[in-house]
């Protein structure tokens, strides 16, 4: 299959192809979504096929504003409305009571379906344009960094899908925060770019994430990118607190012959690694984190060395992928 490059200029191309049951890559403020005619359980099959994704791993669907929600969901609880007005456009994923309509394969066989409206003018008006709700995760393959610039997701995906919109890269860089309203009081079932910090003046109940065994929990497989092992790259990741690296550490460190660095704080070894970035703050982190791990590969890296950082705002979500990503 030819895929076709699309300029964030030119959607109606874009749209027309995911009217027509193909699959089509588009940026949002998160990370690249692969997206697919919601309604169309045959487009959505592809999704699957194309990233090698587990069938057990449910899908998100992006709206174009919070008015459409009940063409996909129902029985949507006041405070789910409330979060709505408050964060949306924005990176929050709601998990709600879907309707009969919705396929299968978009939420893995459950009763509820995962909802949002993402923050990014491309992908809002590519959504109204297609005229229907789409389904999309990450556009990767399964297992790999999600891709936050266009080029990543060629690199992946190129000729496995009909096209990729090519618009700037994702400013946050990991996915939306996934919040299950199904449950009583709510609960964060994956952290992501919008941080319980806020919002907790609106939910003053909700649950924190926290994280759980990969198998026999319910919790997990209501929420996409849980389940399954994610987002590393091919190097080793070694997830670290410089603070209390030891000399054994070190010795561990120097047995590879090419690895990298990222942090917020310079490594007092830095001749040891081959590149070393180092962000100003965790939201640059997290923003560079999925992009770094991919220009590790590039570089043939065989070792990504990662500051561990507070758990606080965005370092909730960024510890998360980055223990995921974790090869020690």
């Amino acid at each position: 299959m030819k895929t076709h490059r699309i300029a964030g200029s030119d959607l109606v191309k874009a749209a027309q192809l995911l009217r027509s049951g193909e699959l089509v890559a588009f940026p949002t403020e998160t990370v690249y979504g692969l997206g697919a005619n919601a309604m169309d359980s045959a487009a959505v099959d592809k999704i699957f096929v194309a990233k090698g994704r587990p069938a057990d791993n449910p899908l998100i669907v992006h709206l174009a504003c919070s008015e459409e929600v009940t063409r996909v969901a129902r029985d949507i609880p006041t405070l789910a409305q409330e979060l709505m007005q408050r964060f949306w456009p924005g990176p929050l994923t709601l998990v709600l009571p879907k309707q009969k309509d919705v396929p299968n394969q978009v939420t893995a066989c459950l009763d509820t379906v995962a909802v949002r409206v993402p923050d990014h003018s491309v992908a809002l008006e590519l959504i109204r344009l297609a005229g229907v709700p789409i389904a999309a995760p990450s556009a990767n393959r399964s297992g790999r960094p999600s891709a936050t610039t266009w080029q990543a997701v060629a690199e992946d995906l190129e000729d496995r899908i009909a096209g990729i919109v090519c618009g700037p890269p994702a400013s946050l860089g990991l996915e939306s925060t996934v919040v299950d309203m199904t449950s009583i009081p709510p609960r964060v079932l994956r952290p992501g770019g919008l941080s319980i910090e806020e919002m907790h003046s609106f939910v003053p109940s909700i649950q924190p994430y926290s994280a759980l065994p990969e198998h026999g929990s319910e919790s997990l497989v209501h929420s996409p990118g849980l389940k399954h092992r994610h987002y590393q790259p091919r190097a080793a990741v070694m997830v670290v607190d410089l603070a209390s690296l030891t000399p054994s550490d070190f010795v561990l460190i120097s047995k590879f012959r090419h690895a990298h660095y990222i942090g917020l704080t310079p490594p007092t070894n830095s001749h040891a690694f081959q590149t070393v970035l180092v962000c100003k703050n965790a939201e640059e982190y997290a923003s560079k984190i999925f992009d770094f791990f991919r220009q590790a590969d590039l570089l043939q890296a065989d070792m990504v060395c990662c500051e561990c950082v507070p758990e606080v705002g965005i370092g909730v979500a960024l510890m998360d992928r980055l223990r995921r990503a974790s090869h020690f």
